[in-house]
């Protein structure tokens, strides 16, 4: 099965799901989505996929989201959405993708379900 993780090396939670997910036995395609972010038709398929609109996918502790005022109501979900093509590390990871589905790996069990 085809399993591929949007990860951040620098996150406790990513690595933990990567590795719970080479643990089960597969070998997923990491993309280091900070390096390499989702095109915009991508990360709306994701959200989709994840029934979540964009501010539930952003990381709302992150300095980039205060300074850009992203708590700001009156942003529409394309606002958002170039705010996190813009500046990847809003984006909640990790995600992970498999044939049986998609899910944001928090908590990290959550994973499970698609493995």
């Amino acid at each position: 099965m085809n399993v591929t993780i949007l990860h951040n090396p620098r996150c406790s939670t990513s690595r933990a799901v990567l590795e719970m997910i080479r643990e089960k036995g597969h070998d997923p395609a990491i993309v280091e989505y900070i390096k390499h972010p989702p095109e915009r038709a991508e990360l709306v398929r994701m959200l989709m996929a994840l029934e979540m609109n964009p501010r539930q996918l952003m990381r709302r502790k992150e300095a980039v989201y205060k300074e850009l005022d992203l708590d700001n109501p009156s942003l529409t979900d394309n606002d958002l959405l170039d705010a996190m093509l813009a500046n990847p590390i809003l984006i909640e990871r990790p995600i992970v993708i498999s044939e049986k589905g998609i899910r944001l790996g928090r908590p990290k069990e959550r994973v499970s379900e698609i493995l």
